[in-house]
């Protein structure tokens, strides 16, 4: 890596990806109901945070966007996951699609789809990658 690309590396603190919102507060809440907390940024914008990782959740919503946008978890037990999603009833209280885990070639899936359209693949990997 040439040293340029290197120093400007050294400045970054954080990379979140930006998610939409048809509807800015009930996806809040959608998201706060999952376990993320919110900061608030400004009226349309909030940060959600899942202890050290987070994103930006903007209330600006384009539909071929938003249903093209995939969120991408790797976690240790997505078991876990899946009994928290079914316990809070993410599909009839907001009336989105989920899927429980699925075994797959690299790993399992599990998936909800957030009130915008935004795909959540939770995985977990094989018992060698998890985490």
């Amino acid at each position: 890596m040439p040293s340029e690309a290197r120093n400007i590396a050294l400045t970054v603190k954080a990379m979140r990806p930006v998610v939409p919102a048809k509807d800015f507060e009930i996806s809040k809440r959608f998201y706060v109901d999952l376990g993320f907390r919110p900061q608030t940024l400004t009226d349309r914008l909030a940060e959600m945070h899942l202890a050290a990782y987070s994103f930006i959740l903007q209330g600006y919503y384009v539909e071929q966007w938003a249903e093209n946008f995939v969120m991408h978890i790797l976690v240790s037990d997505v078991n876990l996951w899946w009994a928290h999603i079914i316990a809070i009833d993410l599909a009839a209280r907001y009336g989105v699609k989920t899927r429980e885990p699925q075994l797959e070639d690299w790993g399992s899936v599990a998936s909800v789809v957030d009130p915008s359209g935004v795909l959540w693949r939770i995985t977990q990997g094989p018992a060698s990658n998890a985490g």
